[in-house]
Order: C-alpha cells, then structure tokens, then sequence
C-alpha cells in the first residue's frame, strides 16, 4: 500500500516555492487530506507556472477543469484547477472566484488539454476564458441558448435536435419527456412485494408441518351411565 504524503509537506513546499507577496490563501479538504490554494484572477497564472516549472513541486499535469455556480455571492462562479504531481505523489486544487461579467485568463498555454475542459466550462457555466482561441460549445446542440448547469437555468422552453429518417434531414422540436406518468408508493423494494416467488410453497409447507406437530386432543372424560 503506498502512503499518502503529508498535506503538511506538501503545503510546507508550495509555501517555499511561492515567490513573498503571493495572492494565495491555503486551505484543506477531502478531510484535511488535500492542499486547496485560493487566488485572484490575476494571480492565476503566476501561481500555475510556479507549481507546473518549480523542480521541488513539478504539478505537471492538469487532471481537471470545473466550476461550481453560487448564485448568491457577487463572485458567482468558483473555477477549480485539480493538478497532479508524478514526481511527488502530490496533489493540489486552485480555486479562482469569478463573476458573471468577468473573464478568467486561459491556461490553455501552460497546459494544453486545458481547451476541451474551458469549452466545457464555457458552455455549461458561461464562463469567459480570456485568450482562449477555440471558445465553442462542446457539449449541447447547435444554436442552443443559455448554459445548462447554472442553478437558474429554465427547465422547460427549449428544444432538441434529432434527426428525422422520413423527412431525412435534422429537426428541431420542442423538448418531451417520453417517460410515461407513473405513481410512487415511496416503499422500498422489499416493503412493496408482499408476495414474492416461491411463497406459496412456503406456505404450503407451514401448514403441513403445523398439521403434523399438532398434539393429540385428549379423550372426552365420559359421565357416569345411568342404567
């Protein structure tokens, strides 16, 4: 089994690394296992080539771009960087604060594979990568409108794109939903089978057995004859 480092080491060489002044604020999760960095936008990409070039750390694959939406806050979206050491064994996860209205620069140059998880971004969140040359949708239709995993995005009004075999071109259509209508009893699987296979034997077997062990009725005490 391969022991996992120590957060406290791994925190302790980002620390050293970073040049003084740095926009960082460190933080733990997954259970204090894990070294979350807290930046600024503009401190972003300083702080990705210091963990991607530095000898002492070498984070120097990007295994995942995410956002998460908090509608509430003036900082709406949170982008999240996970990165990984081969070197080290080390991981860590840099989260940026964003608003609505405001671009994140692009770390497509420091690490490539970052333009298929911005375009995600982009189109599921509507997050603007700044610098980013390939900035299309990825994953929904063509033509569609709005971003899908915002907390306020509409679940009906739209529609979807299929393509239709008689008229063999692609349609647009209102969106359905084909399952059919059906009535929950909210029990679990166990609590809605009162009758399951093979329960009639059971029962069947029961009542002979009861019927074989039943004790013998005692004889009726007769009263005295009378001649």
């Amino acid at each position: 089994m391969v022991d996992l480092p120590s957060p406290d080491t791994v925190e302790g060489a980002i620390r050293a690394a970073l040049p003084p002044g740095a926009p960082v604020a460190f933080a733990r999760h997954r259970g204090g296992r894990e070294v979350v960095l807290h930046t600024t936008r503009d401190g972003l990409l300083p702080l990705l080539e210091t963990l991607r070039d530095a000898p002492s750390l070498d984070f120097a694959q990007l295994m995942d771009l995410c956002a998460v939406d908090w509608p509430g806050r003036p900082a709406r979206f949170d982008v999240t960087y996970n990165l990984l050491s081969l070197t080290n064994n080390w991981r860590a996860t840099v989260i940026v604060p964003v608003a609505e209205e405001e671009a994140v620069p692009t770390v497509s140059l420091l690490y490539p594979c970052a333009t298929w998880y911005e375009r995600e971004a982009w189109d599921m969140h509507g997050i603007v990568f700044a610098g980013q040359p390939d900035l299309r949708r990825l994953l929904t239709d063509y033509g569609f409108h709005g971003h899908p995993l915002r907390k306020d995005f509409p679940l009906t009004g739209f529609v979807e794109v299929r393509y239709d075999e008689v008229e063999r071109r692609v349609v647009q259509e209102p969106v359905t939903l084909t399952q059919d209508f059906r009535d929950f009893d909210f029990l679990s699987p166990w609590e809605a089978m009162t009758t399951l296979p093979g329960d009639e034997k059971v029962h069947r077997n029961r009542l002979a057995d009861e019927a074989a062990n039943a004790p013998l009725s005692e004889p009726a005490i007769e009263g005295p004859k009378t001649p």
